[in-house]
Formats: structure tokens, sequence, C-alpha cells
């Protein structure tokens, strides 16, 4: 029996972050089962069972499905989550299983870009897309017969933030569908089927796994309906998680309110120390008292995430900046419990200045963070190094 299924034994986040999903203590077992490595199970007379083939399902990634489901709705045995070969496969399982030709869905023009991306796609199937910012709720303006509502709340990367009960509630009286991106909140941050939402998506591969190691995506519903056409999008396209990215996420999650509270607490002293500097503009943290962005966000969100925003004067001084950080790596992506950043112009796609900033805070020491970032932006207010 799971966690979930007999309970987690406690409310806190960071007990059920450890408990969740994992069997019952059971003597010389260890409490969490190895992942297991199959394509075919022994399947004598007809094809019924816990588990038919490979494709199909797998007792481990059964354990990180309860688990997630447990963070994203907690208590509830009607929330069931599919688990994912990686973020955009979670999210176009979503899309593709939901729409069909002559339907319209309202996606974030913001949103991430390789969502966005899928614009063209969508369109050749012969679905109208239509585009609206995150700020300010602007989809409502956008929902009048459509079949989905996508939001991404905060968004990637502007970091602007949506009211997601207020455009659920809409968005259902309009007779749409709502799926959110939880990607940069993680369940712990943000519950979107508490705040009204029929689809809860996120790439694991950022701050639920944690580790920048792996790769994998998940959907979370309680519309047993809903669940299984994504779970037929998945078994028929074939967008399946390995074992071992299953089992290193579920094992991942025992620290994950550890990190999401460390990352939270460095991010807005981050936040904080580039409000003092001249050179930094247009700083974006919704934990941030003073960003537009607060007030909704401290409404509906009980962390703030890892992610902070800020431009730099032009693409060069950005790029000295990044050079001349020691402690953190230039990489794509976020989340990840070491320091990440990245010039996120460089990708094209997003409607970003080119020495827009986007910082992943790990959980380092806050003021070693700090310290490092005030020397980088010393290094990079200097011009180009000489010779």
């Amino acid at each position: 029996m799971s966690a979930q299924q007999a309970g987690v034994p406690g409310s806190g986040d960071s007990t059920r972050s450890v408990h969740a999903g994992r069997p019952a203590h059971t003597a010389y077992e260890p409490s969490l089962p190895g992942p297991v490595f199959v394509s075919h199970y022994h399947l004598p007379g007809e094809p019924v069972g816990p588990h038919v083939y490979g494709r199909d399902d797998n007792p481990t990634w059964d354990l990180l499905e309860q688990a997630i489901a447990e963070l994203e709705a907690p208590g509830d045995p009607a929330a069931s989550t599919l688990a994912f070969a990686s973020g955009m496969a979670a999210v176009s399982a979503v899309l593709f299983s939901q729409l069909k030709a002559g339907q319209t869905v309202v996606l974030p023009s913001d949103s991430y870009q390789t969502t966005r991306a899928l614009r063209e796609r969508l369109e050749s199937y012969g679905i109208t897309v239509r585009l609206a910012p995150t700020a300010g709720d602007a989809q409502l303006a956008a929902l009048d017969g459509a079949t989905l509502l996508w939001l991404e709340s905060p968004s990637n990367p502007d970091l602007d933030v949506c009211d997601i009960r207020r455009l659920a509630d809409a968005a259902h009286a309009a007779g749409a569908l709502v799926a959110v991106d939880n990607t940069l909140a993680t369940p712990l941050g943000q519950r979107p089927l508490a705040l009204g939402a029929d689809f809860s998506v996120s790439s694991g591969t950022k701050a639920l796994s944690g580790h920048g190691d792996l790769l994998i995506g998940y959907v979370t519903t309680r519309d047993p309906e809903l669940a299984a056409g994504v779970r037929y999008w998945r078994k028929t396209i074939g967008a399946i998680p390995g074992p071992m990215e299953s089992w290193l996420a579920h094992r991942s999650l025992a620290t994950l309110a550890l990190r999401v509270d460390r990352q939270g607490a460095n991010a807005l002293t981050l936040a904080e120390a580039l409000l003092t500097r001249a050179e930094v503009t247009g700083v974006r943290y919704p934990g941030l008292p003073s960003d537009p962005a607060h007030k909704v966000a401290a409404g509906q969100m009980r962390r703030f995430g890892s992610v902070v925003s800020f431009e730099l004067p032009d693409q060069a001084h950005a790029e000295r900046f990044l050079a001349a950080l020691r402690l953190t790596a230039e990489a794509t992506s976020f989340g990840s419990v070491q320091c990440t950043a990245e010039r996120r112009a460089r990708w094209g796609g997003d409607a970003v200045p080119p020495g827009f900033v986007r910082f992943s805070v790990g959980i380092e020491d806050a003021e070693d963070i700090v310290a490092d970032v005030r020397q980088a932006l010393d290094a990079a207010a200097s011009g180009p190094a000489a010779g």
C-alpha cells in the first residue's frame, strides 16, 4: 500500500515530501524500492493486471505518480498523476489529447517559448490558437468560444502572475477546461487544482527533482475521464519516463521542502540586493513586496520560487557579468541546487531585452551568492578585461 493510499502520517510539507508515495514499512525491505527495468511482464491468460507492458505502466512510475498526486492535491483520492519523459511531453499530452480540429486554445503570449512553439503544429491540425499576456489576467478577453485555457503563473522568464482562480472560474463559465503550467512554483509553492484548474502540468526536470541531472514531466488531474485521455496519449505516443529517472525524481522529493524553502529565502535576499545596484533595472521576483505581481502572488502562492529576473544595460554587459560569476553556472533551465543564470535573449523567442538575465538561485549560503553577484557586477561595470 502506498503512502498516498494509506495517508501520509502528518500534514507538514516536509513530512509529506519525505513519505509521499513510499510503501508501508516492511521488514527487511527498502523504504523506496529500486527502479524496475522491464519491457514486458509475465502475462498468462487475459491481458489484465496492474502491469501489462512496459510502455503502459511500471511499478517505479506508480510510486512516483502517487507521490506527486499527494503533493499536488493532499489527501484527495480522486487526484491522479501521469509521469512523462519531459515537461514538454507532459505539455503536449494535455494539448493534443484535449483539442481537435475546429476548437480553440488560449495560450499566454509570454509562456515558456517551447510551449508557444507548438502553435504552428496546433494550427496545422485545424486548431485556433489565441495568445494573450499573463499580466493583468489579459487572457480573460480571449476566452469566448475556447475549449482550453492554458496558464503559466509565474511566467517564464518574465515572472508575471495571473489570478488563477479568477481565470479558472471565467473559463469554466465559458465552457473551457483550464491547465496551469506550475513548473516554477512547484506543488509546494502553488496548488493549481485547489485554485480551480483541471490540470496541473510541470517539468519535474527543474525544481521538483532539483539536481540538474534528469528529464521528467507530469500531469495531475482530479477528473478520471481527463486522466484517461492523457494516459491514452502517453500510451500511443510513447512519451514515457525511464525507470531510473522516475526513481531518481522520487528519491529527490524527500528534500523538496528543504530545497524550495532555502531557494526562496535566497532568491528574496538576492532580489533585495539587486535593487541597490544602479546598473540593474527591472528586477522581478514575486516574493518582493514591491514587485507588481506580489499582491496576486501572495494570495495564491505559498512559496515564490527560485527564479529572479533582471536587466543589465546591454548584451555585452550581461555577458561580462555572466562570465565573471564564480559560483554560478551559465546554463539554461532552473530550480537546481546550484545557482545557474543565463542571458535569456540568446535563445530568441522571448520578448526580452538583450541584457535580460534569468537567475535561478540555488541552496548555497545567501551571503556567498550575493557576494559573488556583486563582484561579477563590479567586474562587468568596469568593461572588457585588458588584453
